[in-house]
């Protein structure tokens, strides 16, 4: 990769950690589902109207907007409502990486490596360390709602593949179109009308929530790394990725002074571990066979 191509990825690295703050301040003044239209509301206009639509069905554009806007980021912002630290949020969310396996090996038939079963058994281990410190109903259903979050981010990632060589920033766009309408239907149940009525109140840093989760996080942080994906191999890509969570992590604690527990430390060490071992595995077991006598 090019220095300059380097320096993209690091950026989009430090807006998807940061965008986890950004989440946390939004539903401080918008209630989560509520704030998740928004979101998309934003990253759809006034885009669509200047990017061609993605060439693949009606049907796949449906469930990877309702799979990645209405379930994966409405689960994930309700759960940092509800009490769910931004900064782990940021790691365990990372987990998708093996639901996506889980779920290619059912509907796209691919082989499962033997570095992917260990990298989910450390992964999972460490997701259930931290749990044992959360096993307070309270404290454990965000938890929950924050790993089915993760699911739904491997359904959306199932639905790329499925969608086959396309314009993954136009499908981003048009996608966004998907989840305002049934994300505003929820918020009138769950949350009443007068969640829409609140925003009449927003401050600027809640108006700078949502127009960073819409239009950098979502819009850029999206165009960029795809613009990546299509100049380099993914294995060359992905790994920076891993950074996330790390700028998630120390965002949380140095804006929003979250605090980090050992066991917290411990079970997202193993998370950590996990996630490496899955990426580079199966390059370390290459190596390792090719320089065996």
């Amino acid at each position: 990769m090019t220095p300059r191509d380097i320096l993209l990825a690091l950026f989009v690295v430090i807006v998807w950690g940061i965008n986890f703050v950004a989440i946390k301040w939004g539903v401080e003044e918008v209630p989560p589902l509520l704030l998740t239209a928004l979101r998309y509301l934003a990253a759809a206009l006034p885009a669509v109207f200047f990017v061609r639509p993605p060439k693949v069905s009606l049907g796949l554009l449906l469930v990877y907007g309702l799979s990645v806007g209405v379930l994966q980021f409405g689960l994930l912002f309700s759960a940092i409502r509800l009490g769910m630290p931004a900064g782990l949020s940021s790691l365990v969310m990372q987990v998708q990486a093996f639901f996506t396996i889980a779920l290619a090996m059912v509907f796209l038939g691919e082989r499962l490596k033997l570095s992917q079963v260990l990298g989910a058994v450390i992964a999972f281990g460490g997701i259930a360390v931290i749990g044992v410190e959360r096993l307070d109903a309270t404290a454990l259903l965000p938890l929950l709602m924050t790993v089915g979050a993760a699911f739904f981010w491997g359904v959306s990632n199932i639905a790329v593949k499925k969608a086959g060589k396309v314009d993954t920033f136009a499908l981003v766009v048009w996608g966004s179109l998907v989840p305002p309408l049934p994300l505003l239907a929820l918020s009138l149940i769950f949350e009443g009308p007068g969640a829409i009525a609140g925003l009449m109140h927003l401050s600027p840093r809640g108006i700078g929530s949502v127009a960073f989760l819409g239009y950098v996080s979502t819009l850029m942080g999206y165009g960029l790394w795809s613009a990546l994906l299509a100049r380099y191999p993914a294995s060359l890509v992905a790994p920076f990725s891993l950074l996330v969570p790390i700028v998630g992590i120390a965002a949380a604690v140095m804006v929003l002074d979250e605090p980090l527990t050992l066991i917290e430390a411990l079970g997202s060490a193993l998370v950590f571990a996990g996630l490496l071992l899955n990426v580079f595995g199966s390059a370390l077991g290459r190596r390792r066979r090719a320089s065996a006598p």
